[in-house]
């Protein structure tokens, strides 16, 4: 395989890594949406009412103590909050990118507008204005 196809296998694959983390931060959007409003405050009780009903029951037969429980909890939260992290770092890393892209584009068109404006600006320093009177009279008493 020569340099010219492996360098077009290369774009393309980064174009395909492109669009994936585009849709995942979309859909990742959404499933967070939809998780936070289904969660309402019934479902928060329901939810605290099943989880005190089953410790309860496991309680006398020594499978899970208070201790156990806590444990469970600090670890799972632990979890919940370093996807939290990592989801919130991926999505800054696509807005970074994207405003990077965005300031790649401004930069070329400031260039190109200086580049249009370049030769106007040559025209005006070739063939400069003579002074007028009464700045040529200062520049002379000045010297």
């Amino acid at each position: 395989m020569n340099f010219d196809a492996l360098q077009r296998r290369v774009r393309r694959a980064e174009a395909v890594v492109q669009v994936r983390s585009e849709e995942t931060t979309r859909q990742w959007g959404a499933l967070n949406s939809v998780w936070r409003s289904a969660w309402t405050p019934g479902r928060i009780v329901i939810a605290g009412l099943a989880g005190g009903f089953l410790a309860g029951k496991l309680e006398p037969g020594g499978a899970f103590s208070g201790a156990r429980w806590l444990q469970m909890i600090g670890s799972v939260s632990g979890l919940v909050a370093s996807a939290q992290a990592s989801v919130a770092s991926f999505a800054a890393a696509a807005a970074g990118m994207a405003a990077e892209a965005a300031g790649d584009a401004a930069e070329g068109a400031e260039q190109a507008a200086e580049a249009a404006q370049a030769p106007a600006r040559d025209t005006t320093t070739a063939n400069p204005m003579p002074p007028r009177a009464a700045e040529a009279a200062t520049e002379l008493s000045e010297s």
